[in-house]
């Protein structure tokens, strides 16, 4: 790399998802415009496919199993109408 010109690419994370064996995401769950962050299908470059176990955002927590997102857990106040109308990927309800 060179300071000062731009890297391409997201580098760096990957080493970090390679042979992990748990790999825990913490994110907004929406963008600045009000848009859902949690895509049906990816947009950006990835660093490993199917390798989050857990995505924690400021709305609920999900688990992934087998390919498949589940809702666990909802944060203080949120609903899941909520959670449902401002995530854009498809997810199984595993509320207690």
């Amino acid at each position: 790399m060179i300071p000062g010109k731009l890297v391409k690419g997201m580098g760096g994370a990957m080493d970090l998802v390679v042979g992990a064996q748990k790999v825990v995401v913490i994110m907004d769950h929406m963008n600045k415009h009000g848009e859902s962050k949690i895509k049906a299908q990816c947009e950006l470059p990835l660093t490993g496919a199917g390798v989050v176990n857990t995505l924690i955002t400021d709305l609920a927590v999900f688990q992934f199993e087998n390919g498949v997102m589940k809702l666990v857990e909802l944060q203080d106040g949120v609903t899941l109408e909520e959670v449902e109308a401002n995530t854009e990927a498809q997810f199984e309800n595993h509320l207690k």
